[in-house]
């Protein structure tokens, strides 16, 4: 056989095996080609039935949240079961935000998981990527004894939050929708820091005791004030109203736990204010005592023995000798934190 004839088979057989390749595209294009298999992604969210929480950020105590049968259920209806309040049993026992709590239920709802990470998980990683005890946020989740959610958040990037499950201790997943700083608090943080709310407007009466003398405001078509028995003069009703607004929604700061009365000088009182709402409404009484962290103030209400430090700004309405109260003089300012000529108290210049 010539190199002619051999040159021309080949370019056939060629051509042929071409034409089968084809012909196979084609096919595989009609009919569709077999999918790729893609890896399952874990499900790391929680239902919303949860009842107990447990958070662990770091180095921080362990919170643990739990959902009991509200002791004051109001006017809820009996036929849609007992009502239900969230409360915390570690560190303490205390009663928490009810909105915060239900914020991070709702947030466990909502994770997913966006992709594999794929890393060495050695201790110096762990630590890089803030997986390992001292940095991630460990949070589990039942409904009763059903653990619903066993997970490690650490550090946030470009991928989304990296996480760990509890069932895949060596496998590292990008997490989106977590809310870090919900789970990120101090224990305090999670609690319930009311101490007063009211609105403004409803107060038709406050009276204030300290080591000045009593102060008494009382609304009728305006706000009245007097020192003692005597008018104060000066008297400047905004300052009241402003008063007012800092004092109708009183959020602690920080709490007393453990400390007797004695200690914080709450058994003797260095102020006193009552807050009488219209139409005998309602009647809410402070007390302050002594310097807490700071220059904070601690203080409890009249109605039980409940100790909170609240800030200095705020508890200096009731610890002043009457010239936060009052008009500026002569184009000055009040005693109210701002600088200017000194206000009047009873007709006496302070």
């Amino acid at each position: 056989m010539t190199r002619d004839k051999i040159i021309a088979i080949g370019v056939v057989v060629l051509g042929g095996l071409g034409l089968l390749v084809y012909w196979q595209a084609k096919k595989d294009e009609s009919i569709g080609a077999p999918p790729a298999i893609a890896k399952e992604l874990p499900s790391i969210s929680a239902p919303e039935d949860i009842d107990k929480i447990s958070i662990t950020s770091g180095d921080k105590p362990e919170v643990l949240l739990e959902k009991v049968i509200d002791p004051n259920p109001g006017d809820a209806s009996a036929d849609a079961g007992p009502p239900m309040m969230w409360v915390m049993t570690k560190p303490l026992k205390a009663s928490v935000s009810q909105g915060t709590i239900k914020d991070i239920v709702m947030n466990l709802g909502q994770l997913k998981v966006e992709s594999e990470i794929h890393l060495t998980l050695d201790d110096n990683v762990r630590k890089d990527k803030q997986l390992d005890a001292a940095h991630a946020v460990h949070v589990v989740a039942w409904r009763g004894s059903d653990k619903k959610l066993d997970e490690l958040f650490g550090k946030s990037g470009p991928a989304g939050q990296l996480v760990m499950l509890a069932s895949k201790p060596d496998q590292v997943w990008a997490a989106k929708d977590y809310k870090s700083y919900l789970y990120t608090k101090e224990p305090k943080d999670f609690r319930n820091k009311e101490i007063l709310k009211f609105e403004d407007n409803t107060v038709s009466r406050v009276t204030l005791a300290n080591s000045h003398g009593t102060f008494s405001f009382t609304k009728g078509d305006k706000w009245s004030a007097t020192h003692g028995k005597k008018a104060l003069a000066g008297f400047d009703e905004d300052k009241l109203k402003d008063m007012l607004r800092s004092w109708k929604g009183l959020s602690a700061d920080d709490f007393g736990d453990g400390k007797t009365l004695t200690e914080v000088g709450l058994d003797k009182p260095e102020a006193t204010v009552t807050f009488d709402l219209a139409d005998g409404a309602g009647t809410y009484t402070v007390l302050v005592g002594g310097t807490a962290t700071g220059t904070n103030r601690w203080v409890k209400r009249s109605t039980d023995d409940m100790i909170f430090q609240l800030a200095s700004y705020t508890a200096e309405w009731v610890l002043t000798d009457g010239s936060k109260f009052l008009a500026p003089v002569d184009g000055g300012a009040s005693d109210g934190g701002a600088k200017g000529k000194p206000g009047v108290v009873a007709g006496k210049k302070k």
